[in-house]
């Protein structure tokens, strides 16, 4: 990575979710309702998949079905549904974030990356953190020598070198278990965040339930949240986001996409977390500068702080 690459100035997103709500036809009537929003949502939970996809793809995500990857139409390399990191896409990003380390040693890393741990999830969390947000002390022979170097696996500088994935759903299996995932997010083949959803036949479904899927999910397929930033659960139109170890109290909406439109006019929650989180670099911004793990004494807690934020050149504007 160069560190003296100009930073790239993200576009301002509202500009691009009103082009796009006038392509989906999302009425302002459904939006003004968005804080009170009905859980029989009447634009149907199919609709609203396609919606949330949608707005992905317009900021610059590639989005695949399981359908797609099952059929090898758009093959991820992912040799199994128990892999939960995409090693090749993983491999090629780092090989353009870091262009003067040797294949063998990011290969290396990856072995390593990918290596079963025995501690506790949330532990596991904070350790993954870290090497996402200060890079890998890595050592490898060079000329009859070892070099001591740094291997990133992100890249905040240009955003192009990252590799920027959306899967829904996405199949996971862990022992005994199997589970679709509604939406689970990569960056570098790294799956850094997870959308779950009420269930589509029930028509009852609350957040509250959304919730507790969530925590079966943490607790029957761990490996999938090694790697997470952040989680996102959503009924209808509503959404909510949190950490690993957020409380259902801990679960808030995301009230502005780009930090200068407060309140947001004419979206839902569902959209304002998508464009507002997601976006290529407040999303990087968010999980280098945006996440704290709490010591309190036994236990360790992830924080997201959820000030809104917007991208300026060099600078972050909190609320």
């Amino acid at each position: 990575m160069n560190p003296a690459q100009p930073r790239i100035v993200t576009l301002k997103a509202s500009s691009q979710h009103r082009k796009l709500r006038q392509r989906l036809h999302l009425a302002p009537t459904i939006a003004a309702r968005r804080f009170t929003f009905p859980v029989r949502n009447p634009l149907g939970w199919y609709t609203l998949q396609q919606h949330c996809l949608t707005w992905f793809e317009v900021i610059g995500y590639t989005v695949l079905l399981q359908s797609d990857i099952d059929g090898v139409r758009h093959p991820v390399q992912r040799y199994s549904n128990s892999e939960v990191i995409l090693r090749d896409r993983l491999l090629k990003a780092l090989q353009r974030i870091n262009p003067t380390i040797p294949l063998s040693a990011i290969a290396k890393t990856i072995s390593e990356l990918t290596a079963k741990n025995n501690c506790l999830l949330i532990e596991n969390n904070r350790r993954c953190h870290k090497l996402l947000t200060d890079g890998i002390n890595i050592t490898y022979p060079k000329d009859g020598q070892i070099v001591n170097d740094q291997l990133w696996l992100l890249d905040s500088s240009n955003l192009h070198n990252n590799d920027w994935l959306v899967i829904h759903p996405c199949t996971v299996i862990e022992g005994n278990y199997t589970h679709n995932l509604d939406v689970v997010v990569f960056i570098n083949g790294i799956p850094l965040a997870v959308i779950v959803w009420t269930e589509p036949n029930n028509q009852k479904a609350t957040l509250k339930q959304v919730y507790q899927r969530l925590q079966n999910y943490k607790q029957q397929i761990p490996t999938l949240f090694t790697y997470n930033a952040c989680v996102v659960i959503a009924c209808g139109s509503q959404a909510r986001v949190g950490t690993l170890t957020s409380d259902w109290q801990e679960f808030l909406p995301w009230r502005t996409i780009d930090g200068e439109d407060f309140p947001a006019t004419g979206e839902t929650e569902l959209e304002i977390v998508i464009q507002g989180i997601f976006d290529k670099r407040r999303f990087l911004e968010l999980v280098k500068h945006f996440i704290v793990f709490e010591q309190k004494q036994a236990n360790l807690n992830k924080k997201l702080l959820r000030h809104p934020f917007c991208t300026r050149p060099n600078r972050f504007c909190c609320d």
